[in-house]
């Protein structure tokens, strides 16, 4: 059986994300890691902060602080933000760490050694007020393939662009402003991608599976043809170049970011006392299937470069068996924007609604293979539709009837709880919170034509889920869900225990605790997409640790919670958004100018 490599894009450490970089590339890979682990798979999820080169640079000078004592800062708020979103990464890394430099200079050493290296003078961007040359996003300018005005010397976030900084129009400097700019000589490495092209080539023809935006952008790059790409920097952040002649310059960041995927691992390996086995994953391991999850603007370097020089070492390093691409999330038709204060960023996210509520949503409009558009109306739409019409109203009415009918004797989970049911000490409460409804699994009759029916269309909903989720398509996924919750609705609506328990108690009996093992199955199952709602529930359902931590395949039973345990009534899961709260929060996030 393979083992599970997982990696999301790194998060440039300059500022707090938006909702479009989590979608892009973190939240599709931690659904998909909570999935294969449901499904007995072995999983590693690697994940860090992105912290070299100019973006890092700039955003320190502009908050007047040290570039490392900035990037410590901004590691520990992103950790914790994505903490709160529920992202089970395995280690959340850091791209200046020491075990990322020592790889990145040993695969340049192997590179140099195999004659993919090549020095080059070229003619750099100078600033004479500022004493310094100006790479990548120390130069700004107007984009000369489409004619963006604020493009970077690194990329155009009009087009998505690559460019080198020579490329602007008007270019100037990002420190000072100043256009009091020259051109002067400086020395530089390249990597040869010209030469390593047909084995790129070769080893993207060999992967028929990739999604169609993974393929469009690799064969783009290779059909305009590969040429030389540079790889260091005139900066004093970053990774050294252990090259006589390059002292005072460092890697390019994009060299030495996907290697971070590897030195996170190996901090991964040294924070769990186990030095060397990062190389059971990365070096020499053929069992490992290894998933990446990107942004369409990181897939030519994905698909491309980072190949290129793993290919270049010719050492036996795992490379990529899957590339999952995602086009852009756009906000109400534009682009994010942090300057003008456009669009909902990850850390006010969780200000405003819980984690689940965000997590659910994203995934359903996830932008798989062309862009989505985030609008407040669409939100409240999908969460009063799907999560609290659909799931949370399930749930609520299932509970409260059953526990209104079948109330725990004298009114305290104690009094009936199972063995294994989670309770807080003196409390009689599963969340320590007095005061909420406590039922008792009912007995009685037999399960009937329609019974086993249901059992059948929940095994079939829970295969086509499992199915999509396997291949990756978390949108069909979400449908497959939905379909799965409706299962519920339809069925003690045509049921009405309300009813039969009035002519026929022994059958209402049956239909209800038909509805609470319902429950359990759609919190477990939904568990990927929603954690904290399934955590609750199962809480709720009093279910022991093992009997909330079951395989997939094993949700679906509907007769695993039998008659005699107790239960609590959640507070209400989803809180409905209502319209004049719609109006506001489009009103607040439009942004400066709006």
């Amino acid at each position: 059986m393979p083992r599970y490599l997982i990696t999301s894009a790194l998060p440039y450490v300059n500022g707090v994300k938006h909702l479009g970089n989590l979608v892009g590339s973190m939240l599709p890979a931690d659904v998909y890691a909570r999935f294969l682990r449901m499904e007995g798979e072995e999983v590693l999820y690697i994940c860090a902060t992105d912290e070299h080169g100019t973006p890092a640079e700039v955003s320190a000078m502009e908050a007047g602080m040290d570039v490392r004592a900035y990037c410590d800062m901004m590691h520990e708020i992103q950790k914790d933000i994505y903490a709160r979103f529920g992202l089970s990464f395995d280690h959340f890394g850091r791209s200046s760490s020491k075990e990322n430099a020592v790889l990145t200079q040993h695969i340049y050493k192997k590179l140099e050694e195999n004659g993919f290296i090549e020095e080059r003078t070229i003619r750099q961007i100078y600033s004479l007020d500022d004493e310094r040359f100006l790479p990548d996003r120390y130069v700004i300018g107007t984009c000369s393939k489409c004619g963006y005005p604020a493009a970077r010397g690194d990329q155009c976030d009009g087009c998505a662009s690559l460019l080198d900084p020579e490329d602007l129009i008007e270019p100037r400097s990002a420190i000072s402003g100043s256009r009091n700019l020259e051109m002067r000589e400086t020395k530089h490495l390249f990597i040869r991608l010209d030469l390593l092209a047909p084995e790129i080539e070769k080893w993207v023809d060999g992967h028929t599976d990739w999604p169609r935006l993974t393929v469009g952008v690799a064969k783009k790059w290779l059909n305009e043809g590969l040429k030389p790409r540079c790889i260091t920097r005139d900066l004093t952040w970053g990774i050294p170049v252990p090259r006589e002649g390059f002292e005072g310059k460092v890697f390019y960041v994009w060299f030495d970011a996907p290697i971070e995927y590897i030195g996170a691992t190996w901090e991964w390996a040294k924070a769990n006392g186990r030095e060397d086995e990062w190389k059971s994953w990365w070096f020499d391991a053929e069992d490992v299937y290894y998933v990446q999850f990107l942004a369409k603007d990181n897939l030519p370097f994905h698909t491309v470069i980072f190949p290129a020089m793993l290919l270049g070492t010719r050492e036996p390093w795992t490379m990529a068996s899957y590339i999952k691409g995602f086009s852009w999330l756009t906000y109400h038709g534009g682009k994010f924007s942090t300057s003008q204060k456009r669009g909902v960023f990850t850390d006010r996210a969780l200000e405003i609604f819980p984690a689940d509520y965000w997590r659910y949503f994203l995934m359903a409009v996830a932008p798989e293979s062309d862009d989505s558009d985030f609008t407040w109306p669409m939100f409240a739409t999908i969460v009063n539709k799907d999560l609290a019409g659909n799931f949370g109203n399930f749930v609520n009415r299932t509970l409260k009837l059953t526990a209104s009918r079948f109330p725990v004797a004298g009114g305290s989970c104690g009094s009936g709880v199972r063995s294994g049911a989670r309770t807080d000490a003196g409390t009689g409460s599963l969340d320590g919170k007095p005061g909420q409804p406590v039922g008792v699994i009912p007995e009685g009759g037999e399960w009937g034509p329609r019974e086993e029916q249901l059992q059948a269309d929940v095994n079939e909903a829970l295969d086509e889920y499992r199915r999509c989720l396997r291949q990756m398509e978390f949108r069909k996924a979400v449908l497959a869900l939905k379909k799965l919750w409706s299962l519920g609705n339809l069925y003690i609506d045509e049921r009405a225990p309300w009813n039969l328990l009035k002519t026929d108690r022994e059958e209402g009996a049956m239909v209800l605790r038909a509805c609470v093992n319902l429950v359990r199955t759609f919190a477990l199952a939904s568990s990927p997409f929603i954690p904290f709602t399934a955590e609750r529930v199962a809480q709720a359902l009093g279910l022991t640790s093992e009997e909330a931590s079951v395989r997939m395949a094993d949700v679906g039973n509907l007769r695993a919670l039998g008659p005699g345990r107790t239960f609590e009534v959640p507070p209400v899961l989803f809180k409905r958004i209502e319209d004049d709260e719609v109006e506001r929060l489009t009103r607040e996030f439009a942004g400066e100018g709006a």
